[in-house]
């Protein structure tokens, strides 16, 4: 079978590729996703890592990116402590180091953090490779407002956790992207439509970019009944758009628990404009508590 990419060799450039951690996007699904940008770092740099060497492996062969060599570094969350020295030492000697997560870009939902924290601080140059990304992909063909949106990545598995992470998110006045497994989804739209009103708009995309990619688009509270009548499969983004009276109100909020404030404790304050507003106490407490603070 020929390679995907067609046309070019892509074996180690003579050029050596300037030393310095590199951060590549991989694609979420669909193999020809990738940018050239990538596939010449995959193919130049010194030392490659990720967080899934298989699925790097495959993605390298499929695109004719040769080895040469070179071994590919386990580095995930169970042992980045163990693997990161490691990888510092190389960029110490002026390597370049490729890191790629299982699929998207690294850091979103992936453990790359702690190694681009510690490449920065140690002085070595980071650079992105941009590329395929779950979150934007579902923010494309979602159909809510993307002017301003937040990414809370995985919720809590645990029902409690979840309802309260959900709660502290009821107040933002964005659209909310979530990740989620299929065996939880069902049950973590149940708890949004609970914590966040069944009117608000959503959608529930399925398997991005792959062969059965699939969107869902409905009031939060209809989409959470289809979910809990089927087996759900493949990987979830939860994109669900931000509430109108709360993201219309959010101000007022603000502006009447200063004025509150003045005159009231931060438990007062809260209490009287909470019922004003129709909002729940614990998220305008928490407001209170911030606007005290400053």
């Amino acid at each position: 079978m020929a390679n995907v990419t067609e046309g070019r060799n892509w074996q180690r450039d003579a050029r050596k590729l300037p030393g310095g951690l590199y951060f590549v996007a991989v694609p979420i699904g669909n193999a020809r996703d990738i940018t050239l940008r990538a596939l010449d770092v995959l193919a130049g740099a010194d030392v490659l890592a990720a967080e899934d060497t298989r699925a790097l492996r495959r993605l390298m062969e499929l695109h004719g990116v040769a080895l040469n060599g070179r071994q590919i570094r386990a580095y995930h969350e169970h042992n980045g402590e163990k693997i990161r020295p490691g990888l510092l030492a190389a960029l110490s000697e002026g390597q370049s180091v490729a890191y790629a997560s299982e699929a998207g870009t690294p850091l979103i939902s992936d453990p790359g953090f702690d190694l681009a924290r510690a490449a920065s601080e140690a002085g070595a140059a980071v650079t992105a490779v941009p590329g395929a990304s779950a979150v934007l992909a579902a923010l494309n063909v979602a159909g809510l407002p993307t002017d301003r949106f937040f990414f809370a990545g995985f919720l809590p598995s645990s029902g409690a956790a979840r309802r309260k992470a959900l709660e502290e998110l009821s107040s933002v006045a964005a659209t909310l992207v979530f990740y989620e497994s299929p065996r939880r989804v069902a049950a973590m739209l149940a708890d949004a439509r609970d914590a966040l009103g069944a009117d608000r708009p959503a959608a529930a995309c399925r398997e991005l970019t792959k062969k059965f990619e699939e969107v869902q688009r409905a009031p939060l509270g209809e989409l959470a009944d289809r979910l809990a009548e089927t087996e759900p499969r493949g990987e979830f983004a939860v994109v669900i758009g931000r509430g109108a009276a709360q993201a219309e109100s959010a101000e007022d909020i603000e502006t009447a628990l200063r004025q509150a404030l003045e005159t009231m404790s931060v438990r007062d304050a809260a209490d009287v404009v909470a019922k004003g507003y129709g909002q729940k106490k614990r998220i305008v407490y928490q407001m209170a508590l911030g606007l005290a603070k400053d």
